[in-house]
């Protein structure tokens, strides 16, 4: 499962309301593809549709959608929002990861 803090849940309602999306119906695709300094990144998406390969789940009020193979990279992340000095954006906390870039976005195993 993929947790959702309290300050990602409120900003990803926030952009989901922006981009059209419903957070009550509509919900966060989220998942890993090859590439980024440390060789797998991080994806995440807005969607309405889902397929027979995606596992759905929901935490802390969002609806969260990832594919089979992804969720094996995923199980235990927690997506949190920074909003700092150095920056803003979504960050991955996944305990799986043994190393991850210094931008935050890639990780390996």
């Amino acid at each position: 499962m993929i947790s959702v803090s309290d300050k990602a849940k409120i900003k990803v309602e926030h952009l989901m309301i922006d981009d059209g999306f419903n957070p009550k119906t509509d919900f966060i695709r989220v998942g890993v593809k090859s590439g980024g300094c440390s060789g797998l990144s991080y994806d995440l998406e807005f969607d309405k549709n889902k397929s027979e390969n995606d596992k759905i789940f929901e935490n802390n009020g969002i609806k969260i959608v990832v594919d089979k193979k992804s969720y094996l990279y995923l199980i235990g992340t927690t997506l949190d929002y920074s909003g700092g000095l150095n920056g803003s954006g979504f960050v991955f906390k996944n305990p799986n990861a043994n190393r991850t870039c210094g931008c935050g976005e890639s990780f390996s195993l």
